[in-house]
């Protein structure tokens, strides 16, 4: 057989698929060397063979993933390719997972996830996509690599290629599981005899009256977290078809996925429907024409995924558990406020019982159960609609042009009935309201290629020329309030109700488009296969520049050479393939707001003159910047690849990854009247990193076996800030303030505050803790209170003293993936995991001095000697010990995660032929089976965007079974 796979871009995905299919046929050594296809990898626009690949480029094939329970396709990502980091957000149903390429690449200009292109399509995320219609995933780590997409790719590019059709008979599939799952975790908290005593202490130590008479009688008391967690059902259905022609083939798929959550699942669920149609037509020997369809709906039901003011998990975390669920006939011995019973708005269950509301815990925290029943019907939704339709035209033998249009239309919205309810003194409606919003974006693009290729002797080139016109954010949105709903149900709730106009209200908003202009140019050169060049250009215009800082340029260039392709190179059974490859280049990032090197007078400053007439004003929004340029992120990029005893294979690549330049936000003082502030240049960063994969395949007559392993070593450093600014301060947590920096020095996002020195066990040990001048440095501190370090030496403890406590971003990721089958039986196990960072767990409420605590503050400083890691119990808390940032709130965020196991049989041929398919295989797969972690929160997997590593009240991801098959027709 004999494909070209570089012919022309217009059939790029399709002869990828195919040499993939192929290649697959000749996995038992069956062809010849010379007839069997090369593997080959997208590079953005094109193709290259894997062994010519001089950039850093990490590949997931259909067959790596195919076996993988669906979920958010990005998730597939984790631990399967050295240097990327996937974090799961949350275990909320449909929740997104944060993705970083060679780690932090901005702090300011917008999220640091990697650009997304799909077919060719520009989008901004894959939750619409099915998991199922994957065919290969390429992630273009180095600036070599990604600088073809210019001003977007300075986070990393993951290129993805869906399903084509191919000629033959027409080919069925489904793919489908269904499963349950449950918390693999719930906290230590205190129960209420152990709450009593510890309450009972924390007011003896202030010199106060123990609240509870006789804590030892108050038992278990309530578990809270035992209310809120259940058992969750989870399902998926895929279905596709297939086949084609000599003239045109055609995939087309359709896919159901339900998943309900783990806490309180009827406010905590997703539902995600999509369908799509790929074809290519082959209209003239010259001419082939082509169209991708996809369509996603989704509705989605949610709760605070991690945040400490009220919701499910952080009330169900700080609610004292002498607080019932449910007052069936009165509770003995607790006072409760007047309005507990008489308050008519007060929730009930359904057999008429009031919900319990707390006497101690208040704020935003609410009983979760009653909570639940004012959140019914709420929900979210999207509809996302996304084509691209090309032309591949073949001009000459060695000459194509190809023009496609892209585009993405997204409607998304939610709704929500708040009814009249009463949970606390600080939690409740006095009227009812419906709320509904609407908003819809529109996103296009169009793209022109021409491609030049040839072969001169020993002498490839390949020669590709492109322009590029994109339009963002032609986007409008609406919503609309009604209040005093004639009912209190929101299955009742409806627009339809004629109510008065004041009790109507509505807004309306258009976003602001911007556009961008771009021209690419590429050169891939080789010399028989030993001496590899690739050189790229992209030039990028931008409207959010102003006019002399509009057009940015984005080069990179990177070298290989195949060594073992040399005459020199000695035939031997060791290392059996050797290249080494290098590459720069240079990459933008333009995400800031629109138009903000300008200063725009906006409506809203309205005033009187001389009478009682409110007159329409206007301010300017910010202040100008003519001066806003581009953030630029260059990158170095050395490599090696080699195969070993021929089952090995190995790559090492050494980075260096410089952001500067860096887009952000600047504080500005609110005396100035300033709506925004004002975006800055405002610094440089440095990621330095090496990474490792390592894969080894064989097989033994019956029994086959592969094991991939990567990883990465990452090392994040802040190395100028504007101004010569020593810090600025990052992530806060309550009314502890600011607890990481942006310093230079340091890793983004590092954590800051006291470094405790032990607990003080006597006064005596508080005395001699003295300044230069005799003075007392801790002066409020009482024996069993934490001794901390006077960091600055001037003999005073205040935030001068907060030091470095550790890092929120991992130093080191990892993944191992484990194939074996023998036979009809086939096992998988997937493991992941990071080291190196630190966790803040924030889990309890500072502002509520009768919060739970977890049973770890039973390891307390209750006399000398008792301990000299956890300071007394307190609420009033004179040193701060527990209400000021400090190393005690830090963990280890190291884990292991045995993320994946799964078990298959396949049917044998004759059975399934039988029923007409050509395979039938069933599964068993348990998710997040086991966590080896010393991290006591419910999961270190923490995310939470781009505020690495604050624990808030983490939604934990679930410990799943699954029960699935595989079909094929």
């Amino acid at each position: 057989m004999n494909i070209r796979i570089s012919r022309g871009l217009g059939v790029v995905a399709v002869l990828y698929f195919t040499a993939n299919f192929s290649a697959q046929k000749t996995a038992n050594d069956t062809l010849p060397k010379e007839q069997k296809i090369e593997e080959v990898v997208m590079i953005g626009y094109g193709t290259q063979k894997k062994s010519n690949v001089t950039g850093a480029i990490s590949s997931i094939k259909a067959s790596d993933i195919d076996d993988v329970p669906a979920g958010r396709p990005e998730q597939v990502l984790q631990g399967r390719a050295a240097g990327v980091s996937v974090i799961s957000n949350s275990g909320q149903p449909g929740s997104t997972a944060t993705v970083r390429v060679r780690g932090i690449t901005s702090f300011g200009a917008g999220s640091n996830d990697p650009l997304w292109v799909v077919d060719g399509i520009v989008v901004d995320n894959i939750a619409w996509l099915n998991q199922s219609d994957i065919e290969g995933m390429e992630i273009l780590k180095d600036g070599a690599s990604a600088a073809i997409y210019g001003v977007s790719a300075a986070k990393g590019v993951v290129l993805i290629t869906t399903k084509k059709g191919v000629k033959g008979r027409l080919n069925l599939s489904y793919n489908g599981f269904f499963g349950v799952g449950s918390a693999a975790k719930k906290l230590d908290l205190l129960n209420a005899s152990q709450y009593g005593m510890i309450m009972n202490e924390a007011n003896m130590n202030d010199g106060k009256t123990p609240e509870f008479s006789n804590p030892s009688a108050l038992g278990n008391g309530t578990d809270w977290q035992k209310q809120i967690f259940n058992t969750a059902q989870r399902s998926s259905h895929e279905f596709s078809i297939s086949g084609g022609s000599d003239k045109s083939t055609f995939y087309t798929s359709f896919g159901y996925y339900d998943q309900q959550g783990i806490v309180l699942r009827d406010i905590s669920n997703y539902k995600r429907i999509n369908g799509r149609i790929n074809s290519t037509h082959k209209v003239f020997d010259f001419l082939t024409i082509g169209q991708t369809f996809a369509y996603t709906h989704t509705k989605s039901q949610g709760i605070n995924a991690n945040g400490e003011f009220g919701g499910p998990l952080s009330s169900a975390i700080n609610l004292d558990p002498t607080t019932p669920a449910i007052v069936t006939n009165g509770v003995a011995n607790q006072p409760f406020p007047s309005d507990y019973i008489n308050n008519p708005n007060h929730i009930k269950d359904p057999n008429g019982n009031p919900y319990g509301i707390s006497h101690y815990v208040s704020k935003e925290m609410s009983n979760p159960l009653a909570f639940q029943q004012t959140q019914l019907g709420k929900y979210s939704w999207t509809d996302d609609l996304v084509a691209n339709v090309f032309a591949d035209l073949k001009l000459t033998k060695h000459v194509s042009f190809k023009s496609s249009v892209n585009g993405k239309l997204s409607y998304w919205g939610n709704q929500a009935f708040n009814p009249v309810s009463y949970l606390s003194s600080a939690v409740k409606n006095d009227f009812n309201s419906l709320f509904r919003e609407i908003q819809k974006k529109f996103e296009w693009s169009t793209e022109n290629t021409v491609t030049y290729q040839n072969k001169f002797g020993q002498h490839n080139l390949n020669v590709l020329l492109g322009q590029g016109y994109y339009e963002y954010n032609i986007s409008s949105g609406q919503n609309t309030t009604y209040k005093n709903l004639p009912t209190n149900d929101w299955r009742e709730a409806s627009f339809n109700f004629e109510i008065p106009q004041s009790d109507r209200s509505t807004n309306a908003w258009d976003g602001k488009e911007t556009h961008k202009t771009s021209y690419f140019a590429r050169v891939v050169y080789d010399y028989a296969n030993r001496y590899l060049f690739t050189g790229t250009i992209r030039r990028d215009g931008s409207s959010k520049f102003a006019r002399a800082y509009h057009w940015g340029n984005f080069p990179a260039m990177s070298l290989g050479w195949n060594v073992s392709n040399e005459e020199f190179w000695p035939e031997n059974n060791i290392i059996n393939s050797f290249k080494l490859r290098g590459g720069y280049g240079v990459l933008g990032n333009d995400a800031i707001d629109d138009f903000q090197y300008a200063n725009f007078l906006i409506p809203g400053s309205n005033y009187t003159f001389g009478d009682d007439v409110i007159h329409i004003g206007y301010a300017p929004s910010t202040l100008e910047n003519p001066n806003l340029k581009w953030e630029k992120t260059s990158q170095l990029n050395i490599a090696a690849d080699l195969k070993i005893f021929k089952n090995f294979d190995l790559s090492v690549d050494v980075y260096r990854k410089k952001s500067t330049d860096i887009l952000r936000k600047i504080d500005l003082p609110g005396y100035l009247g300033l709506i925004n502030n004002p975006w800055r240049n405002i610094g440089d960063m440095n990621n330095d990193g090496v990474e490792v994969s390592l894969g080894y395949k064989k097989n033994w007559g019956d029994f086959g076996f592969s094991a991939n392993g990567n990883f990465a070593y990452l090392k994040n450093e802040i190395t100028r800030l504007e101004g010569d600014k020593p810090y600025v301060n990052f992530a806060s947590f309550q009314s502890m303030g600011a607890v990481s920096r942006l310093q230079v020095g340091s890793s983004y996002g590092s954590f800051y505050g006291y470094q405790n020195l032990g607990v003080f066990q006597n006064q005596a040990e508080i005395d001699a803790y003295r300044n230069a001048n005799g003075g007392l440095i801790q002066a409020n501190a009482k024996p069993g209170d934490f001794k901390r370090l006077d960091a600055n030496g001037d003999g005073k403890i205040d935030e001068n003293d907060y030091v470095n406590l550790g890092n929120s971003v991992p130093k080191y990721t990892f993944g191992l993936t484990l194939n074996m089958n023998y036979k009809n039986f086939d096992l998988m196990v997937f493991a992941q995991g990071q080291a190196g960072n630190k966790i803040f767990q924030g889990l309890r409420r500072l502002d509520i001095q009768e919060a739970n605590y977890q049973t770890t503050i039973l390891g307390r400083w209750t006399g000398e000697g008792t301990s000299n890691t956890m300071a007394r119990v307190t609420k009033d808390d004179p040193n701060q010990n527990y209400t000021r940032m400090s190393d005690y709130y830090l963990q280890k965020g190291d884990y292991l995660r045995l993320k994946l196991v799964q078990v298959g049989y396949t049917l044998p041929k004759n059975l399934s032929e039988s029923i007409g398919a050509s395979k039938v295989r069933f599964y068993i797969t348990a998710e997040n089976l086991v966590t080896f972690t010393k991290y006591t929160g419910y999961d270190p997997e923490i995310a939470g965007g781009d505020t690495f590593g604050i624990d808030r009240a983490y939604y934990p991801q679930a410990r799943t079974f699954l029960f699935g098959a595989n079909v094929q027709f």
